[in-house]
């Protein structure tokens, strides 16, 4: 059977993220890499002060993700399938082989500068639980001011996103319908919707200019929930997956049904470690975090051991 690697989104930050990683030759030569890019230690942005801004949120989760990822890959079989929620294909893309750590450092750093220069205040995501999707799109259509479906995380788990007033408006109605729970995110744009469909395309000229190889691990897209092998078409997805809605939803039942009954989830957090486990119920779901290296090695180990 086969392996899927997950990374998470934003949201999923933590203060401290990259100083809490595990202290690995593999790891230094990421948090050195990075750096060298950057021309800054990113080291500095993991506080809970720099987490305030939308690059470092999204750099810090680049980078962890990468660096993890390739710990548990040097002395573990290869993995079949990556995939990655928003700013998490990003580490996807270069643990595929698809993208170079260097090169994503950069647009990853020019992709959190956009979104933040584009809605500095005002706007962000937020999460209802417990209100079918159809629902949520009557309420989305009859709503007064900018505010859009965003992530189709389960069944009756969707993020919306827009501005506080309208997203505030539509969860007090979700919740007067039903809803478990609407909260807002750690996000402080409007992400995967059509309000940033314009620095999604000042992120491709710069895309343009970067080279994109085709994946030596299957690449699933977390806007298709479908397989991305072409370099152009990878190119699309990293560029414009900003402005374009995520169905996780789709891409779990995907790797599902192309085999899939190990997901390991990079860090930070088991956000969609607990997605996971609604769709891998004859698998194994586990997050880094709070997992011993060698337990998920062996468990990687094993799965290539499970008959087809």
């Amino acid at each position: 059977m086969s392996t899927l690697l997950v990374f998470p989104g934003q949201g999923a930050q933590q203060p401290g993220m990259l100083h809490a990683l595990p202290v690995h030759p593999v790891v230094q030569a990421c948090l050195d890499e990075a750096s060298a890019a950057l021309g800054q230690s990113v080291l500095e942005l993991d506080s809970a002060r720099a987490l305030a801004a939308t690059r470092a949120v999204q750099l810090c989760l680049l980078v962890a993700g990468v660096a993890c990822a390739r710990v548990l890959l040097r002395d573990s079989p290869p993995a079949d399938y990556v995939a990655g929620l928003s700013i998490g294909a990003y580490p996807a893309a270069v643990v595929a082989g698809a993208l170079d750590f260097a090169d994503a450092v950069r647009l990853v750093a020019l992709r959190g500068e956009l979104m933040q220069a584009a809605y500095p205040q005002g706007y962000g995501m937020t999460a209802i639980v417990g209100v079918e999707l159809g629902r949520i799109e009557q309420l989305l259509a009859a709503a007064e001011g900018p505010v859009f479906l965003a992530n189709i995380n389960a069944d009756n788990q969707i993020v919306i996103a827009g501005s506080q007033d309208a997203m505030a408006a539509v969860a007090r109605q979700a919740k007067a319908q039903g809803a478990a729970l609407a909260k807002p995110l750690a996000v402080s744009v409007p992400s995967h919707c059509p309000l940033l469909q314009a620095p999604a395309a000042q992120l491709a000229e710069a895309f343009a200019n970067v080279t994109v190889q085709p994946p030596k691990i299957r690449y699933l897209s977390g806007t298709t929930a479908r397989p991305i092998v072409q370099p152009d078409k990878l190119r699309d997805d990293l560029a414009f997956n900003m402005c374009r809605v995520v169905d996780w939803r789709a891409l779990a039942r995907t790797a599902f049904e192309r085999g899939v009954r190990l997901q390991i989830e990079m860090p930070p957090g088991s956000v969609l470690t607990g997605l996971g486990r609604r769709t891998f119920t004859d698998g194994t779901v586990i997050a880094w975090q709070g997992a011993r290296l060698d337990t998920l090695q062996t468990l990687m180990q094993e799965e290539t051991r499970r008959p087809q």
